[in-house]
């Protein structure tokens, strides 16, 4: 299974960003995905995940309201609609995929990663 994150950029406070995330491989089965997060200095931190099947959303509190989780199966693509972007979520943005239902905001209850894409919010 391989997870291939893109969108990333430098933009300004206020600004939108798209990040995508597709996923492939012959055996690709996952029950949800997620974004997660980390920025420099800092643990890796869960942003947002939603589940495949009936596409089930959860977010964390400081991205809530700005954030939007999406998923389109046909293309096994993830996305993550990023408005009123603050300095704050300036970090590298990691896809990851869930094989089952339960904990979503460890790090640990996802089996596979994308490379990350970095954003960057200026003030």
């Amino acid at each position: 299974v391989q997870l291939q994150a893109s969108g990333g950029g430098l933009v300004q406070a206020g600004d939108s960003l798209r990040l995508s995330c597709v996923a492939s491989g012959p055996t690709f089965d996952s029950y949800a995905m997620g974004w997660f997060r980390q920025a420099p200095g800092k643990e890796r931190e869960f942003v947002a995940t939603i589940t495949w099947m009936i596409g089930i959303t959860t977010y964390a509190d400081s991205v809530k309201g700005r954030f939007t989780i999406s998923r389109e199966r046909t293309k096994n693509t993830v996305y993550l609609e990023m408005n009123s972007l603050k300095p704050d979520d300036t970090a590298v943005y990691y896809c990851a995929s869930r094989p089952r239902g339960g904990s979503y905001y460890t790090p640990d209850a996802y089996d596979y990663w994308g490379q990350g894409t970095l954003v960057t919010v200026s003030s």
